[in-house]
């Protein structure tokens, strides 16, 4: 099958799509994504092998309504760039879209032109566009069970909403544990806590992971690999003042690039709970400590969160509750209790997230031609 793909933004739209097309790949189909060159897709698809048709796009800043007209003129031409390419090279036998604006203009022409259209929804709350498209979708697949109620009143009278999961990348999902400790020389017999709040950081996990620090260096077999964020690494470092032999087992950087390595490594993972986070730690099936971002849009992170809380994978602890005891005692009870671990890190293997990208294919496979 011929599949196109528009996704764009943000990783935690582009990470799952790119999973998808790995997997048709895999499977013999060819996959074209559409995108914004100027974006982080720009950079993240092509170095991924895949074909990329660049278009313009630009959201509608409520509080600036004067900025409605600039963003129709976008999309208007951005559907004549869609429509231009498939005139030359044909239409797609189906076309996916992982929501934000950029996917609007491909499949509105796909809709249009009777290409089945299917929908993806990382988080439990969908986004504007994905709402606005779902009534023209043949399949809205969503991660997480929570999202289905919530997309119900916008899809069609033939849209068909399944629960897939979120797909993970290969590179994720096929992480090396050794791999992951050799490179922060982490011993085989150490316990490996990571921290991280997605890609901007955690300003308050950050302080309170700096608060435990003699709490945690307090525990001579137990290392830290600890992402601040890039905006948040000096600071961090200035915070923390570790001298060279806590160095050694507190590990500061500002991004974590080989996430499934340190994953797969990982006991314990304190993080925020965005859905490739949440992806993520569940495919890999690691003991985690989640912290919803407070200020999502509809505390959708919260929502995100029960997904391996309600499986008894996780815990989760509100922003505002990190520098209490509670917190304090929740992980380093954690920490020091292997069996409470292992029974979390059972409950994650029991929700099969790593085998989202295949079943996401499936749906797609579903509605190409040869089905």
């Amino acid at each position: 099958m011929e599949v196109a793909i528009a996704a764009g933004g943000t990783a935690g739209h582009i990470n799952p799509a790119l999973a998808l097309a790995e997997e048709l790949r895999d499977r013999g189909h060819h996959v074209t994504f559409f995108g914004q060159s100027a974006k982080l897709e720009g950079t993240l698809v092509p170095a991924a092998g895949f074909d990329f048709v660049p278009i313009r796009v630009s959201g509608i800043d409520r509080s600036r309504p004067w900025t409605a007209v600039t963003a129709l003129a976008r999309l208007r031409s951005a559907r004549r760039t869609v429509g231009t390419h498939f005139g030359t090279h044909g239409a797609p036998d189906v076309a996916v879209g992982f929501g934000a604006y950029v996917e609007m203009p491909l499949l509105e022409w796909c809709a249009a032109h009777d290409v089945p259209v299917m929908l993806h929804e990382q988080n439990s709350v969908p986004g504007l566009a994905n709402k606005t498209l779902a009534r023209k979708a043949q399949v809205v697949a969503v991660a997480l069970p929570q999202a289905v109620r919530s997309l119900e009143p916008h899809a069609g009278p033939g849209t068909n909403i399944v629960v897939t999961g979120n797909p993970v990348r290969r590179s994720v999902i096929e992480g090396d544990a050794r791999r992951g400790r050799e490179t922060y020389g982490v011993p085989d017999d150490a316990t490996l806590l990571v921290t991280f709040g997605g890609s901007l950081g955690a300003k308050a996990i950050n302080e309170a992971m700096a608060g435990l620090k003699q709490d945690l260096l307090g525990r001579p077999n137990l290392h830290v690999v600890h992402a601040t964020g890039k905006a948040s690494y000096e600071e961090v470092v200035g915070a923390l003042r570790l001298s060279a032999d806590e160095a050694r087992r507190w590990h500061v950087v500002p991004y974590i690039e080989n996430m499934g390595d340190v994953l797969a490594a990982a006991d314990l993972v304190v993080s925020r709970a965005g859905a490739s986070s949440i992806a993520e730690i569940a495919a890999l099936a690691v003991p985690s400590i989640l912290v919803p971002y407070p200020y999502a849009t509809a505390d959708h992170q919260t929502v995100n969160a029960q997904f391996l809380v309600g499986a008894h994978a996780a815990e989760s602890v509100a922003d505002d509750e990190l520098s209490r005891p509670e917190f304090r005692r929740l992980l380093l009870g954690l920490l020091d209790d292997e069996g409470a671990r292992a029974a979390m890190r059972h409950a994650a293997e029991g929700l099969a997230q790593q085998q989202a990208a295949g079943h996401l294919a499936d749906q797609v496979e579903r509605l190409g031609p040869s089905c």
